[in-house]
């Protein structure tokens, strides 16, 4: 059973982040437009489902490529490589689970959709990973962007 201790999720959080997002780059906090309103609008069925199922056919086909270990629980217990009526079901109908937490094993790197939110964070990508995300994100009309201030 693949396990990480608290500390290694810790630091990855610390680390660059990359956002796979419906948008094709982040959205100012003083942008014109009605960013709150359309976000709100994602949020809600059917489009949140739709966004859901986007995010899983990238980590599906991910998985193709990459070991993942994935958590429904903030990190307390790790499933790896679950087959993908599992993953579908965690994302798409499972309501007890509010974030997941994916890791690639090999790569140090940590995906993190919090279901309160229309995009997924991947923390850690190097430019070989960061690339094959590009190459998945635009595979389901999503795109890839880093925040402009990464605090």
């Amino acid at each position: 059973m693949i396990s990480f201790d608290d500390t290694v999720i810790e630091e990855l959080l610390e680390k660059p982040y990359w956002i796979v997002d419906f948008l094709p780059k982040q959205v100012l906090k003083d942008s014109a437009g009605q960013y709150a309103a359309v976000e709100q609008y994602y949020l809600q069925e059917p489009q949140i489902m739709e966004l859901r199922r986007k995010y899983l056919a990238i980590i599906l086909k991910l998985n193709c490529y990459y070991d993942l270990a994935v958590s429904t629980d903030c990190g307390e217990h790790w499933s790896e490589n679950p087959d993908p009526q599992t993953m579908e079901g965690w994302m798409l109908a499972d309501a007890s689970v509010r974030t997941l937490h994916v890791m690639i094993t090999t790569q140090h790197t940590m995906m993190v959709l919090d279901f309160g939110d229309t995009y997924m964070t991947v923390y850690n990508p190097e430019e070989d990973l960061l690339q094959m995300f590009r190459m998945l994100a635009g595979s389901e009309g999503m795109f890839i962007w880093e925040p402009e201030a990464q605090v």
